[in-house]
């Protein structure tokens, strides 16, 4: 058992504001977070104020674009980097899209992805590669899991033609946290400039992180995982060195400067640029309360640390259940945890835990459970989860 008994209070006065907590035993926040009560409070008072106020009028739509503002730069504080460089999107998936298609690709063009992605994103650049005549191939980083050196791999991989180098900062399906700004620099060296675009659906918000110093040229993200934000609300921070790289794809107000007469006459000079028009306003209040939920308990480090010595201990008690590994052989370095059962349907498994109030998920590629922890988890819910799986097997 982790010793915490100095930090318990404080952990338990921080569960009381997520009421989500109170009926389950959560471990699936690298699917969807649980909003804390502040959260759900601030949406419903922005949903309310535009209402009294508009829901359009001069007022709010000045209310509108200082609490845009506000998420912008409480977002690019806890990401040590400039407001200027971020974009506010719906999820990672749109993240990741502004880059992917604002790229002016050209035949023959290739675009390097580990062989971990998300089947999203992997479906987006098969769409190009079909439209724009472009290459497209993977590179096994799932085989550096447990030994052998991903910027290797990686370094093997590229080719003289390569454009776009597509990775996740911390593999979905695996945890593994991948060496980004090695890769970065490594792609940055060669003949041809790569690109590095990075899927952070798995590490905002359970990684202490400074995006200007992992030097990844796109860093799309989303509130609604690790953050404990509402589902809708992301971002994409674009590396000042790369953003003349992007012309936007979907184009509208938000993104465009306009003379007196209301004509567009270019296009912004920030991450502005790749927003689109109406948003729903009330998540981005959602996301700045559930931000600063976090902030109160301690900073991002602590939070990291924390997180990875409870996502230790889980992995640790797994390993010591007969027929139960862990795919990663090594104590792990974020909250993830993918482990197998032998003999065991993993769909099945999942849904036998649920019924019993214990909330995981299984991952397709490669076939097995991963469960998630917080820094608000507690031991004892490990213990009981742990204590589920010896009785079902």
């Amino acid at each position: 058992m982790l010793d915490i008994a100095s930090i318990a209070t404080e952990i338990e006065r921080q569960r009381r504001q997520f009421p989500g907590l109170a009926d389950k035993v959560y471990f699936n926040f690298g699917g969807q977070g649980i909003l804390p009560r502040t959260g759900f409070d601030a949406i419903v008072e922005a949903h309310r104020y535009l209402e009294e106020h508009g829901p359009f009028s001069a007022r709010v739509n000045d209310w509108i674009t200082e609490r845009t503002e506000l998420l912008r730069r409480e977002t690019a504080r806890s990401l040590g980097v400039e407001p200027r460089t971020l974009s506010i999107t719906e999820d990672v998936t749109v993240g990741c899209n502004i880059p992917l298609w604002g790229i002016e690709w050209r035949s023959n063009d290739h675009i390097l992805l580990t062989d971990c992605e998300h089947p999203g994103i992997i479906a987006t650049v098969q769409e190009i590669a079909r439209r724009f005549s472009v290459e497209f191939s993977f590179c096994p980083i799932l085989e550096t899991l447990n030994g052998g050196d991903p910027v290797a791999v990686i370094e093997r991989y590229l080719q003289p033609n390569t454009r776009l180098l597509v990775l996740s900062h911390v593999l979905w399906n695996t945890g593994q946290v991948l060496p980004l700004r090695e890769i970065s620099r490594l792609c940055h060296q060669q003949t041809r400039s790569v690109l590095v675009l990075v899927d952070a659906a798995q590490s905002v918000g359970c990684l202490d992180l400074n995006l200007s110093e992992l030097e990844a040229d796109f860093y799309a993200f989303t509130g609604h995982k690790w953050w404990c934000g509402p589902a809708g609300v992301g971002g994409l921070y674009v590396r000042p060195e790369a953003f003349e790289s992007l012309s936007p794809t979907f184009i509208g107000w938000r993104g465009i400067d306009m003379d007196e007469s209301g004509r567009p006459i270019a296009f912004k000079k920030d991450g502005r640029r790749f927003e689109v028009a109406t948003s729903a306003y009330p998540l981005f209040e959602g996301l700045r309360a559930s931000i600063a939920v976090h902030e109160t308990f301690a900073d991002a480090k602590q939070r990291t640390d924390r997180v990875v010595q409870l996502a230790g201990y889980l992995w640790g008690e797994l390993g010591a259940i007969d027929k139960v590994h862990c795919l990663k052989n090594s104590p792990p370095e974020s909250g993830l945890v993918s482990f197998v059962v032998e003999g065991a349907n993993p769909n099945q498994l999942v849904r036998e835990l649920e019924k019993r109030g214990f909330f995981l998920r299984t991952i397709r590629d490669p076939l097995c459970i991963r469960a998630c922890v917080h820094y608000f988890t507690l031991p004892s819910e490990i213990d009981r989860l742990v204590g589920e799986i010896r009785a079902l097997m």
